[in-house]
């Protein structure tokens, strides 16, 4: 259908355009072929008309001789009676001699014999039709007129110069239509230079659409045709690569899932069998109800981190901002990890300032975001390690709070992709691989953004980056 609408779009829009163009300037060069023909017939014969008249005026005024033989030698030794007919005319308006020695039917006469007789004008001019033969004709009354000889007239036929003209026309007609012709013949070309392209890409943008992200279109050229194939493929390879993280993180949680389920199942069960035969002591019961409230818990957190990405996907996620002091709540988020990094074995650093910045924000998300980088920083550093937090004013009225860890750190072709949707790095780490995604929308929801730096093997640094409140 897109093929079919570009072609028709062009046979109405440039193809017509050419063809009203080449129609117009086939009329006026045909109106201009017939003017230049017949002013030049027309200045022929008026040249010679005014060539006779002149040698009439010039032997009447020197009275040499007799006035009608002179007049008459003139007619019968006319030296153009090849291509036009002179002719001799009486006050009654008919014809006494001619040229080439036939005397014309009164019939034949045109209007312009009459009007220079009847003095209505002295030199008179006709073009048209004459006994179905089309001439053109000019009568002058000339000085010293006479009973016998009193006009003369000049007339050639226009038949050969009609069929010049139309010779003239054919031809001009011929070169517009190998204009057309080749104006048809490059423009297929180069319509099907895009359309076949444009199928093409139609055609794997389908497949694409379908699921098959492996469907790959073919550059050809380097206009923008070909870029468009190019962005196609790279769509369909982000794509592809956007649905293999999908896959990866749906197979992620629903393990990250499975795990606490299985505990907490697995010691419910346990304590409902010990309970029927009072067989459980106070030490195993109390293991077993932390293992479930600390699963259970685990669980909350990760239904809650999906929930948060559900909401930033569908824009429906509103902060709620208030003033706040960004240090006092990152002292508590750190808090909460102490006795974690206890129990793990790695070092906790808060260089904690001694001031208040205040900025403007969501106290609870802003609240997430420090829970979730320093859970990751804890998550992927090794026993032993150690993790950094620090804060930084800085002058362009921003905030940087500093999250850096000794860890596995990021490959670096993954570190433009740690904060896309789905993506987790490391699948031997626990996770589902949206925290970070989820966070970043938040800061960016602030006004701020996260950056990172990482090198793999060393560790990476997170800052967290927000405008304060002026």
């Amino acid at each position: 259908m897109a093929v079919k609408k570009i072609t028709k779009r062009w046979l109405f829009n440039s193809l017509g355009v050419i063809l009203v163009i080449l129609i117009a300037l086939e009329v006026v060069i045909a109106f201009s072929i017939k003017d230049y023909y017949y002013g030049s017939v027309e200045k022929v014969i008026n040249s010679q008309a005014e060539t006779v008249s002149g040698l009439l005026s010039k032997y009447h005024s020197e009275e040499t001789g007799d006035y009608e033989d002179y007049f008459r030698g003139l007619v019968t030794s006319f030296e153009k009676r090849n291509i036009m007919e002179l002719m001799a005319m009486n006050s009654d308006g008919k014809v006494v001699l001619t040229s080439s020695g036939f005397i014309p039917e009164e019939s034949s006469l045109t209007p312009d014999c009459f009007e220079a007789e009847n003095n209505i004008e002295k030199t008179a001019e006709y073009i048209g039709e004459t006994n179905g033969e089309k001439v053109m004709s000019v009568t002058v009354v000339p000085e010293g007129k006479t009973e016998d000889f009193s006009s003369f007239r000049i007339v050639t036929s226009l038949e050969k110069v009609d069929r010049q003209i139309t010779f003239a026309i054919i031809g001009t007609s011929l070169i517009g239509i190998a204009i057309i012709f080749f104006v048809v013949v490059s423009s297929s070309y180069f319509i099907n230079s895009i359309v076949n392209p444009v199928g093409q890409i139609s055609e794997t943008a389908k497949k694409i659409a379908e699921g098959d992200f492996n469907a790959k279109i073919e550059k050809k050229t380097d206009d923008e045709i070909g870029e468009l194939c190019e962005t196609i493929n790279y769509m369909a390879d982000e794509l592809g690569a956007t649905e293999r993280m999908k896959n990866d993180f749906i197979s992620s949680v629903s393990h990250e899932l499975r795990t606490p389920l299985t505990a907490i199942k697995g010691w419910a069960e346990m304590l409902e069998d010990s309970s029927k035969d009072d067989s459980i002591d106070s030490k195993t019961l109390e293991r077993g109800m932390g293992v479930i409230i600390g699963e259970t818990e685990r669980l909350s957190v990760m239904v809650e981190e999906l929930l948060d990405f559900s909401r930033l996907q569908s824009g429906r996620m509103v902060l709620q901002p208030m003033k706040l002091d960004i240090i006092a709540e990152l002292s508590e988020a750190v808090l909460t990890f102490e006795q974690r990094a206890i129990r793990e074995k790695k070092a906790l650093i808060y260089e904690e300032i001694d001031d208040i910045i205040a900025v403007t924000g969501d106290k609870n998300r802003l609240r997430q975001v420090f829970v979730n980088i320093i859970d990751n920083a804890l998550k992927y550093s090794d026993e032993g390690g150690s993790v950094t937090i620090s804060t930084l004013r800085s002058e362009n009225g921003f905030v940087d709070i500093e999250v850096k860890d000794t860890g596995i750190g990021i490959p670096a072709d993954q570190l433009e992709k740690v904060k896309t949707k789905f993506f987790k790095g490391n699948a031997t780490r626990r996770g589902s691989g949206i925290g970070l995604a989820v966070a970043d929308e938040i800061i960016r929801m602030h006004g701020g953004e996260i950056l990172l730096d990482s090198i793999e093997g060393e560790g990476t640094t997170v800052t967290i980056r927000l405008p304060i409140d002026k």
